[in-house]
């Protein structure tokens, strides 16, 4: 999977191609046009799509326009512009999302556990949460549900949804690119993107093709610090993604758009930095404040990842309700390996192997109509998937070496057969003018198969097996433990809400709702007790949310939103992460606790004028345990000490502010200047609190200009306060059989970057 020269300039070519392709027009839109544009949302899955504003729940949506004047390259760069949303990557593994809404998210990068926030691009669900985040491009929005999604979007939707709608092939010739450069200012590499999209008629009125290409070479925004103290270049990477589509009308009523992607990334592990743990142990062989980027990891360290994504999207117009038949089948298979410094130092302490193997299928089918008073939605829902995931560690690599033994190799994993069946409807009943009513059910059914290899010492006869190769010995499968690796689950998902249209420009809304994340099993088993501590099953999350809010439009130009919540979790699923002075680190999963999550979100903008608009947002979050059935302090007992956690990834306060000014710069065309400042509190990351993510404080700001022309130059600056952040604190044992470790590994995330852009349309 790695890219050569030739592959390179073959993408190169391909998009300089899809450039010269027309004549330049004049329809670029500046960072004001973009955020006052009315923004449609498809989330309601209606025939008629509608206006957020219009949309009785909390809903964040970013139109193309917009994640353009955001300069938004992967999800993760809207983790900051919506309250009480956190869109983490973990760092272990590249991609892999830690998404939380409302408090509610995972915490790991195991694959077997269910996302709590889902994933759609296209209608297509993501299974697992690895291969989430990768550069992404061409969107034509983003939606972002806070709150159970359970009755549309069905199981494992307890913290919300982010929908992404790529861009459809249309009738009209057109074609667009965009070229930027950044840099980090620090010596360290270049960061470079292309990409393109070219689209309009293949047949008269009846089939339009579109195709659209992405290549980033990243040279390494890191420095690695090497065992003699030297620096070198880290991080470097490519992604290329290649997406064909096409959109057939075979007559008047009809649709049918079909959408392929393949993508392929390779680059280095985490930049993963060891500081004093929560247990206040240094990092033995490197110790770095958390405050800073500095790091030592060895050197080897790689993740490659490929994919190929297939939708297939069929809408056929009926005269029954004068409605609407939709069907969406997706298909995904993801690929990826990597090798990870665990030890976050420059010895060989422990280094860690994760492969991953995944396919899945889905199918809905859905119809949405209008009868006088009750507009309905129902469907069917069917998704499987056939999971692998391999797991090696490679533990005290130096000190074995220096005593002529040989390392301390542990592979492990498992294997996944899972199989889910919906069954939902909705129905809104008009009242009369001012008041509608709103209730919707889904019925889920799942099952799922697993064996587990236990990374554990002695498993495995020959150390050199891979899970997702077949070679290695199972010691919890249907075989060795009957009747046990098999889970099966049932739950109906209601909802029952209202919206109330106090004038035109203000509207009341409430529901009560529940969700269910589905249980399982543990792929990355370390616990030889597997009777109090193995592989599980673990059972359902159940989630009940009550919400009341306020949509309004002040003025033509304006808009302020306001939500409350309270949100009840019963069976709290928790990946309990410790450190262990055998295995290193291990990870339990468990239905830990009953909790309880109050909290505020407000939201809104105003044009201040034609040339200024002001916008903003904050979010606030009150989480408690109301009852624990697990010890999750770690102190052997569960107590008072247990109650006063607070939860992991939970962050008690987001906000943000911004500003965004415009003015004619006559011959030269238009600029328009947008600066954002945004903040999110100090979150745990451990259930037991003494790994935790820091407070982060952030100014983004772009100045663009536009040309008459269509072309529109852009320089620009993200996280210009250059503060840290991490994807996770894993805490490290102060030893690790008889070396001394103490530390953390904590994946850093990129800090200040400035870059150049020039987009056009022609």
């Amino acid at each position: 999977m790695n890219t050569d020269n030739l592959r390179t300039k073959t993408t190169i070519i391909a998009l300089a191609t899809l450039v010269s392709c027309g004549a330049m027009a004049a329809n670029a839109q500046t960072a004001s046009q973009a955020l006052l544009e009315e923004v449609v949302v498809t989330a309601t899955k209606k025939k008629n799509v509608e206006n957020v504003q219009d949309i009785p729940a909390a809903i964040s949506v970013f139109g193309e326009a917009q994640l353009d004047a955001l300069k938004v390259r992967d999800i993760t760069d809207l983790s900051f512009s919506t309250p009480n949303v956190a869109l983490d990557d973990i760092g272990t593994a590249k991609g892999t999302a830690n998404f939380t809404i409302r408090g509610l998210g995972v915490n790991s990068s195991i694959p077997s556990i269910d996302p709590a926030v889902g994933v759609f691009v296209d209608g297509l669900y993501y299974g697992i949460n690895a291969g989430v985040i990768f550069d992404t491009f061409d969107l034509e929005s983003v939606e972002i549900l806070r709150g159970p999604q359970g009755v549309l979007f069905g199981r494992n939707v307890t913290g919300g949804a982010v929908i992404l709608n790529t861009g459809d092939p249309d009738f009209e010739q057109t074609t667009k690119f965009k070229a930027a450069v950044e840099s980090g200012l620090r010596g360290t590499g270049a960061n470079y993107y292309l990409q393109g999209a070219t689209t309009g008629t293949l047949i008269k009125d009846k089939l339009a093709g579109k195709l659209a290409i992405y290549y980033n070479d990243d040279k390494g925004w890191f420095e690695n610090t090497l065992a003699d103290g030297s620096k070198v270049d880290f991080g470097a990477n490519d992604t290329l993604i290649l997406r064909p589509s096409i959109t057939w009308l075979p007559n008047d009523s009809s649709e049918i758009t079909v959408k392929y992607e393949h993508g392929e990334y390779s680059g280095a592990g985490p930049a993963a930095q060891s500081h004093t743990n929560g247990a206040g142990v240094d990092g033995q062989v490197r110790n770095f404040s958390r405050d800073s980027f500095d790091f030592s990891v060895n050197e080897g360290t790689f993740n490659d990842s490929e994919w190929d994504n297939l939708t297939v999207e069929a809408n056929f117009d009926v005269a029954f309700g004068d409605g609407r038949i939709t069907n969406v089948l997706g298909y995904r298979e993801y690929s990826s390996l990597g090798l990870s410094d665990i030890d976050a130092s420059s010895a060989r302490i422990f280094d860690a192997e994760f492969g991953y193997e995944q396919d899945q299928i889905s199918n809905e089918l859905r119809y949405n109509g209008q009868f006088g008073k009750w507009n309905i939605t129902t469907g069917l829902f069917y998704f499987e998937q056939d999971l692998k995931y391999s797991e090696v560690r490679f533990i005290l690599q130096d000190f074995f070496e220096s005593i002529g033994g040989s390392t301390s190799v542990r592979p492990g994993g498992g294997v996944l057969d899972q199989r889910t069946i919906g069954v939902f409807a909705t129905a809104d009943f008009e009242v009369n003018e001012k008041l509608t009513l709103n209730a919707g059910l889904r019925y889920s059914d799942e099952e799922k198969n697993v064996s587990v290899a236990s990374v554990l010492p002695g498993v495995q006869s020959d150390t050199s097996c891979r899970v997702t190769n077949g070679d290695c010995r199972f010691d919890f499968s249907e075989q060795t433990n009957p009747g046990q690796t098999s889970f099966e689950t049932d739950n109906i998902s209601p909802k029952l809400g209202f919206k109330y249209t106090l004038s035109d420009n203000n509207r009341l809304y409430g529901h009560w709702t529940r969700s269910f994340r589905a249980g399982g099993f543990n792929f990355r088993n370390t616990a030889s007790d597997t009777v109090n501590f193995g592989p599980g099953p673990f059972q359902d999350e159940e989630v009940d949310s009550f919400e009341l809010g306020w949509k309004s439009e002040p003025t033509d130009r304006s808009k302020l939103n306001i939500s409350v919540f309270k949100t009840t979790i019963d069976d709290l699923q928790r990946e309990i992460n410790r450190s262990d002075p055998v295995a290193g680190v291990i990870q339990v999963i468990r239905n830990t606790a009953d909790a309880e999550i109050t909290g505020l979100e407000v939201d809104g903008q105003i044009a201040i004028s034609d040339n200024l608009i002001l916008m903003g947002s904050l979010g606030y979050l009150d989480g408690e345990y109301k009852r624990i059935f697990s010890d999750i302090s770690g102190d052997g007992v569960v107590n008072s000490t247990d109650f006063n956690l607070g939860i992991p990834r939970l962050a008690d306060l987001t906000y943000n502010l911004g500003i965004v000014y415009e003015s004619d710069l006559g011959n030269l065309g238009r600029g328009s200047f947008l600066v954002n400042y945004s903040h999110r509190d100090e979150t745990p990351y451990t259930d037991n609190n003494l790994g935790f993510i820091n407070e982060n404080d952030r100014v983004d700001a772009t100045f663009t200009l536009t040309r008459e022309s269509g072309l529109s130059f852009s320089l620009y600056g993200k996280n210009i306060t250059d503060e840290v952040t991490f994807g996770n604190d894993t805490q490290l044992p102060a030893t690790l059989g008889p070396a001394a470790l103490g530390g953390t590994f904590a994946p850093l995330t990129k800090g200040r970057v400035f870059g150049l852009e020039i987009q056009g349309e022609f």
